[in-house]
């Protein structure tokens, strides 16, 4: 199981408790119950996997984040091009730019981005 890989109802979950956090688990229950129709053993079954991943927390019935949102896609992209390109960025922005050319903007905002971030 890869920490940050969560299929679409865990992520739609996950957005859920981004959104609120912190919450108790009995409102997080009547949410969920709303908007994705789950039973209250559905939502508690999630959560606890995705405490296990330690994105989350249920502290006492508070139901808290451990990362971000944007920590967790920072960590889900870091994983992906560790799996798929051996953990080279060169790797994946060659095969991103093959089928994706790049507009004079972003190439532009890479450089910047390079030279923010160079290794002194």
């Amino acid at each position: 199981m890869e920490k940050y890989k969560l299929g679409e109802m865990e992520m739609a979950f996950a957005e859920i408790i981004w959104k609120n956090a912190p919450v108790t688990s009995g409102e997080l229950v009547k949410i969920c119950e709303k908007e994705l129709e789950w039973k209250k053993s559905t939502t508690y079954t999630m959560l606890k996997r995705l405490c296990q991943r330690e994105i989350f927390e249920n502290d006492g019935g508070i139901v808290k984040t451990l990362i971000t949102k944007d920590e967790f896609k920072a960590a889900q992209s870091e994983e992906f091009i560790e799996e798929t390109f051996g953990g080279s960025l060169p790797l994946f922005l060659t095969a991103f730019t093959k089928r994706n050319k790049l507009t004079a903007k972003e190439i532009e905002e890479i450089k910047n981005l390079i030279d923010n971030y160079k290794e002194v």
